[in-house]
């Protein structure tokens, strides 16, 4: 790791700890302001279409496409419904997670293996007011399980004396989580080239010191440093169904073909406010991809009310698969999954890359109700 520069980086960070909610008194006074404010308010009912078509499968093969699961104060499920030409198709869930999916078999003599999923959703925007603390009831057992350790989630070694390192003398969890966000921002960076949302190593991130990545990477940072000082946090996988209400292209979903919408956030619990959204790693690609220029400072303009909303909300033109780490897909006999946001498939060959657009075709489409 570089020290130098990356801990000369979180030693700056901490003083901003302190002064980062009052963003908007940083933003250049003559530049125009731009406006990020998700509010709770009206559902919105998406109806979300998934089509997988197997390329030349070895044998009998099976899919599995992620189905929303996630049912909460900003996501509704309402069903699901499918078709095709798999000899078997049936919603299964892993038992760890509770991640719900539809398994579909095709027999070795399927001519043309598909399968097409719909689901309808009602989602919505999300915003904590840190001025007024709620009494909320969660069950112990709950939270300490969202600090434990995962394959790709480590909490001890070089996590915990990175998360430890950044809170200083934080005390109480809402200071502990502003600055691990604030320096989550600061020290990764979003990275186009890597493939789909990456991969989620965190101990690799922090012992290379390369914090290039997307949000598969800079959110699971995130949680994991978070749980790492004792404040359960976990990642919410999902997708992008519709654009941004606020203008930002690069938060919301700017196509009818949503193959590439892929999206995971993340949630922490504060004893004042329960389960408070958070993403950073979005902060990263406003930085990286808004506008023709890479900006470094997430004061600029362009990007202050988004590193304002995304620290307590979000917007509701995303749908939540799951919460699912070290997935185990029911059925497989192939190895785990670190998460589950894309569509998979196996055959007698082994298991399809589902980013491989020239073996592994499917699609995915929203449509507003």
């Amino acid at each position: 790791m570089k020290q130098g520069g990356v801990w000369h980086r979180r030693r700056v960070l901490q003083g901003l700890g302190a002064s980062a909610l009052g963003l908007g008194l940083l933003r250049a006074p003559h530049a125009q302001a731009r406006r990020f404010e998700p509010v709770p308010g009206d559902w919105r009912r998406f109806e979300v279409t998934t089509r997988v078509e197997l390329q030349q499968p070895v044998g009998a093969a099976q899919v599995w496409v992620p189905l929303p699961s996630v049912q909460s104060d900003y996501q509704q499920v309402l069903g699901h419904q499918w078709r095709g030409t798999a000899a078997e198709a049936r919603i299964v869930a892993d038992e760890r997670y509770g991640a719900r999916m539809l398994m579909a078999r095709f027999e070795a003599s399927a001519s043309a293996p598909s399968i097409e999923v719909s689901s309808v959703v009602l989602t919505r925007d999300r915003a904590v007011d840190w001025q007024r603390p709620v009494s909320v009831a969660v069950d112990p057992a709950t939270l300490r399980f969202w600090l434990q350790p995962t394959d790709l989630l480590p909490t001890d070694g070089i996590v915990r004396d990175t998360a430890r390192r950044i809170i200083g003398s934080a005390r109480g969890d809402v200071d502990k989580v502003r600055r691990i966000y604030d320096w989550v921002v600061h020290s990764t960076y979003r990275e186009p080239q890597v493939r789909g949302c990456g991969v989620g190593d965190i101990k690799a991130m922090l012992e290379t010191g390369n914090f290039g990545g997307k949000c598969g990477d800079i959110n699971a940072l995130f949680v994991g440093l978070c749980r790492a000082v004792g404040v359960p946090a976990r990642d919410v996988y999902g997708i992008r169904l519709a654009p941004s209400a606020f203008g930002y292209r690069e938060l919301g979903a700017n196509s009818a073909q949503l193959k590439s919408a892929q999206h995971c956030r993340a949630e922490v619990f504060l004893r004042e406010h329960g389960w408070v959204a958070m993403d950073p790693a979005d902060v990263g690609k406003v930085m990286r991809q808004e506008s023709s220029r890479w900006i470094r400072d997430p004061r600029d303009p362009l990007v202050a009310p988004v590193y304002a909303g995304l620290f307590g909300g979000w917007e509701g033109n995303w749908m939540a698969y799951n919460m699912a780490h070290d997935l185990a897909l029911p059925g497989s006999q192939g190895p785990r999954l670190a998460f589950l946001m894309y569509p998979q498939a196996e055959h007698a060959s082994g298991r399809y890359d589902p980013l491989d657009p020239d073996r592994f075709k499917y699609s995915i489409f929203a449509r507003e109700l």
